[in-house]
């Protein structure tokens, strides 16, 4: 058991190799890996029910300690990334396709790993925690809305199957994985602890399948969406922490926020991408460029961040 949390710990923490590995070897061999497409919801959901097991009741009790610092963490995860989405589609004059793609990642919750990135910056961890619980809580309703609000222009987006999507792909995994951690506690607390390396899996899978249907387009306009991504993610943090000391909230405290608005839950983007514009997978792309991305830009972030002194520090 040891050996596998250390390779556990390895894989997590090289993570973004892994995703840039696996996407070159799709790109060269993309009909071994276009069979994952129609299981990128499952994939998703294996996440999520990952996320679960990691989850018990009491750790939403963050949220009643705390009320300030999540619900600035919560508004500015859905306000900046899908308006800063917005704005830079409009910039850069994206083709609809890629636009639409910009603007879907924006719309998602925050990603798990912001938690792990949080602890290494030394920041809050139980509020990047409660962000990123409350954010996937509230997904459902407010992913589609947004995303209807920002991107409708371009084409239909039907909101209420979006709605479900995310329901049966994001909280009811959640749901059932929480459940499970109540009921059997200690033995799921060592079998909860491999369960990065199983996201990891399921999440590199997710890359390769997007990239298997999408490899020309991504060819054609690999720079520009890098630039989009990039830029999307790092005014992402800088907007987060901006806010935060704004508000007023301690140095541990914007660290958090700033990190949980910049990374993205982007394997639901592609999810949600490949369930619902099946005819243009290119829609799926900036997710599957965001998902390789925060997870290099996170612990450079996470390295300038722990050197920061908080406010109970002299």
């Amino acid at each position: 058991m040891q050996t596998l949390l250390k390779f556990t710990q390895f894989v997590s923490k090289t993570f973004a190799i892994w995703v840039v590995v696996f996407a070159f070897i799709a790109a060269q061999f993309p009909e071994t890996f276009k069979q994952f497409v129609p299981w990128i919801p499952y994939l998703l959901g294996i996440v999520m029910l990952g996320m679960g097991l990691t989850l018990t009741f009491k750790d939403f009790a963050e949220v009643t300690k705390n009320p300030k610092s999540v619900i600035i963490g919560v508004i500015a995860q859905f306000a900046v990334m899908p308006s800063v989405a917005y704005g830079l589609v409009k910039a850069f004059n994206l083709p609809p396709d890629l636009a639409i793609g910009v603007i879907l990642v924006g719309c998602c919750p925050g990603g798990t790993s912001s938690n792990v990135m949080t602890y290494l910056a030394r920041g809050n961890t139980a509020l990047s925690v409660a962000c990123t619980t409350i954010s996937t809580l509230l997904a459902p309703v407010l992913t589609p809305a947004i995303f209807y609000l920002f991107a409708s222009q371009w084409l239909e987006i039907n909101a209420t199957a979006m709605f479900i999507s995310v329901l049966q792909m994001v909280l009811l995994p959640i749901f059932v994985g929480v459940v499970i951690r109540t009921i059997f506690k200690q033995k799921v607390e060592q079998f909860s602890q491999t369960m990065p390396l199983i996201s990891v899996i399921a999440i590199v899978l997710i890359v390769t399948a997007v990239v298997s249907v999408s490899r020309d387009r991504i060819i054609e306009s690999g720079l520009l969406i890098f630039a989009v991504v990039a830029l999307h993610n790092g005014l992402g943090y800088l907007i987060g922490y901006l806010a935060s000391r704004l508000f007023k909230l301690p140095i541990a405290d914007s660290k958090a926020v700033a990190i949980e608005v910049g990374m993205q839950n982007s394997g639901l983007g592609a999810a949600l991408a490949a369930l619902h514009f099946k005819a243009n997978p290119v829609i799926a792309v900036p997710s599957a460029v965001f998902s390789f991305w925060h997870n290099i830009s996170g612990p450079i972030l996470a390295m300038i961040f722990a050197k920061m002194k908080n406010d109970n520090e002299k």
